[in-house]
Order: structure tokens, then C-alpha cells, then sequence
């Protein structure tokens, strides 16, 4: 394990103006989440046998149940940049859960997410129901889950991945994983294909440690979400889209996961840093 994972923040001590944060906004963000969650499905009803694997209409909820979630927490919100039009694939460096309510707030995307996340309790049913994929990292199932790919991105879902493989501590890029980069380049997907690199940056609250956003190591989800809302005063988030890229630009996969790494890497304000 790295130093950088291996470090640990001071244990946050919650007063009681902080347990009356934790318990109103709790309430409020689950009463949007779950609330918004009934609605979903009884469209999804309709939408599925209707539309097939084209959701026109359930992203918006996921966009609007994720902006609210943002609102409720507290959190200062900027997007710079636009979300791109037509066929293509996001990639974003990865801080933790709060990416969820980030970048899903900033564009309708579907997420490529580790396969233990669809068991995960109070998760798992949101990702499975959003339309997020799941994968796993056994080689054997490398090219079935190309093919899911594919068939996402055929039907017009702007999958969002992030290649650096884990959660980081907020304060640096770590180096992009290609292998999920090879499904753009199978069937002619690259002619059609556009990528658009996203760096996501959280600005701490004043005075506190530049990593307090960070989910790493062996956080634990509940207890960091408990930190979070009984936060009074949180901090901001910015979401910088980059321009999108054609993916027959590149000659393979280890050279369009580099540029995008780069370019992601060099808008971070804090990845420098940290070296």
C-alpha cells in the first residue's frame, strides 16, 4: 500500500449542532433519494418495454434527485465547460461516493462501476436501477464485458468510467488504467466514438485539511457520510468538462488513456501538489 494510502485524517469530532445536521439532512436526502426512486421505477415500467435499452426519460430524475442531494448537503456547485452531444464515453479521476451526486448532477451519464458496489446496502438497488455497469476485473470476463459496452454506447448511453481504478484522497490524479480503453477501439467504434476527459476537484472547507472529501483506504461509506453531513459550512466542488476528443485520433488505447490522464491531471489545481 502507498504512503498516500496509508495516511489517515484526525478523527472528526461531531458536537451536537453537528448529530441535529447529520439527522435533518439525513431525513431530507433519503426522503428525496427513495421518494424519487418509487417514482423511477414506475417509469421505468413504461419506458423499458417501450424504448428498450434508450432511457429518454428516467435520467432526469437521477440529474434532479442528484442536484437536490448537493443542495441538501450544503455543498457550493460550479460546472465548467459543456457535457458533449452524441455517441461517446466520459472518463473522470475518482474521489469517492460524492462523485455519484458530481458528476451525475453535471450530465445524465450511466456509470462503469466494480461489481461489489450492486450489493452494497441502500447503494446497490440506486446503481442497479439508475442503469449503472458493473464489471469485474477477472480476465475471463474481459470480453463479455466489452460487449456490454459496446451495445451501451450503440444505444446512445454516455458511459462515465474512471480509469484510475480506486477512490484517491482528493488531492492527486492517480496513473489511468487502459484495459476499459479497448471498447472504443472494436467494430469500428473508433470512427464514431468521441471521449471527453472531466476533472472533478473538491475544495475543502476553510481551514480544513485538503483532503477532507477524500474516500480512501479503509473508510468506511457510512461513517464518511455521517462526516459529510455534519458538516456546517462544506466546501465546493467544481466539475471542469473538457473538450471531447475522436477516438480514431489515437492509435490505440494506451495512447488515448495517457492524453486524457494528462489532460485531467494538468487542470487539477491540487495534483501537483501532491505529486
Amino acid at each position: 500500500m502507498s504512503d498516500w494510502q496509508e495516511a489517515r485524517l484526525p478523527v472528526r469530532r461531531i458536537g451536537p449542532f453537528g448529530w441535529l445536521l447529520v439527522g435533518l439532512r439525513g431525513l431530507m436526502l433519503g426522503a428525496v433519494t427513495y421518494g424519487s426512486l418509487g417514482v423511477f421505477l414506475l417509469l421505468r415500467l413504461v419506458e423499458k418495454p417501450l424504448f428498450g435499452l434508450h432511457r429518454p426519460v428516467t435520467p432526469w430524475i437521477t440529474q434532479f434527485v442528484c442536484r437536490a442531494g448537493l443542495a441538501i448537503m450544503g455543498f457550493g456547485y460550479r460546472v465548467t465547460g459543456k457535457p458533449m452531444q452524441g455517441q461517446g464515453a466520459i472518463v473522470a479521476n475518482h474521489v469517492g461516493w460524492l462523485d455519484i451526486f458530481t458528476l451525475n448532477a453535471a450530465d445524465r451519464v450511466y456509470f462503469v462501476s466494480k461489481d461489489d458496489v450492486a450489493n452494497w446496502p441502500g447503494i446497490g438497488i440506486l446503481a442497479r436501477a439508475t442503469g449503472t455497469m458493473f464489471i469485474n476485473r477477472r480476465p475471463a470476463e474481459a470480453k463479455t464485458q466489452q460487449a456490454m459496452m459496446e451495445a451501451r454506447l450503440r444505444a446512445g448511453h454516455r458511459l462515465l468510467f474512471f480509469p484510475e481504478g480506486t477512490s484517491t484522497d482528493a488531492i492527486r490524479v492517480l496513473p489511468f488504467k487502459t484495459p476499459l480503453f479497448q471498447a472504443f477501439f472494436t467494430h469500428g467504434m473508433d470512427r464514431v466514438l468521441h471521449i471527453q476527459p472531466v476533472t472533478v476537484v473538491y475544495h475543502a472547507p476553510k481551514g480544513r485539511d485538503p483532503r477532507y472529501y477524500g474516500w480512501w483506504g479503509d473508510m468506511s461509506f457510512a461513517g464518511h457520510l455521517i462526516d459529510v453531513l455534519a458538516t456546517p459550512h462544506q466546501g465546493r466542488v467544481q466539475v471542469i468538462f473538457h473538450p471531447p476528443v475522436p477516438v480514431d485520433a489515437f492509435a490505440d488505447r494506451k495512447q488515448l488513456a495517457a492524453y486524457c490522464e494528462r489532460v485531467i491531471r494538468t487542470a487539477h489545481p491540487l495534483a501537483d501538489r501532491a505529486g
